[in-house]
């Protein structure tokens, strides 16, 4: 099946807040436990004019998943560093997808001046830990238990990977 890889636009928000909140309602993979609004979803993903951010569709026009890059930080300092996040449809894992997706956030993060990428899981995520670490990315800290979700402790994963 082909698949289409295009800028983010305004109107894709909605979309992407159904497959993120796929995640919230029927995995531990998110951080929050409730469902959130467009608007609730626009603020978690801190959209920033200037950064990469693509959606995937596939021959059909369905979204099969999105990916942003935003500032790691606004301290000038940290100028050459970005933090990823990178959502599928969960009937769009496994198809390479996900790879296609983060190659672009990666030339276009060069091409913007990124060097540094940075990305945090959650350790009840083993799919996206494994992603993560098949694409380059390397665990560079582990805050162990800081978060809970859904009765469950949780680590909170940092990977880095230099672009």
């Amino acid at each position: 099946m082909p698949f289409e890889l295009l800028p983010l636009c305004a109107d894709d928000l909605g979309e992407m807040a159904a497959i993120f909140n796929d995640y919230v309602e029927h995995s531990l993979a998110t951080y929050t436990e409730t469902a959130v609004s467009i608007e609730r979803f626009e603020v978690l993903m801190c959209l920033v004019p200037g950064y990469p951010a693509f959606v995937v569709r596939d021959g059909d026009g369905a979204m099969a998943g999105f990916g942003i890059l935003r500032p790691y930080s606004s301290i000038p300092a940290f100028d050459r560093t970005a933090e990823l996040t990178l959502f599928l449809g969960k009937t769009f894992t496994g198809l390479g997808i996900g790879s296609r997706l983060l190659e672009a956030l990666e030339s276009e993060a060069v091409r913007i001046g990124v060097s540094t990428m940075i990305s945090t899981v959650s350790s009840l995520n083993p799919q996206s830990l494994r992603f993560h670490r098949a694409r380059g990315f390397v665990e560079r800290g582990r805050l162990f238990g800081v978060g809970q979700r859904s009765g469950f402790d949780f680590d909170v994963v940092l990977f880095q990977k230099m672009l």
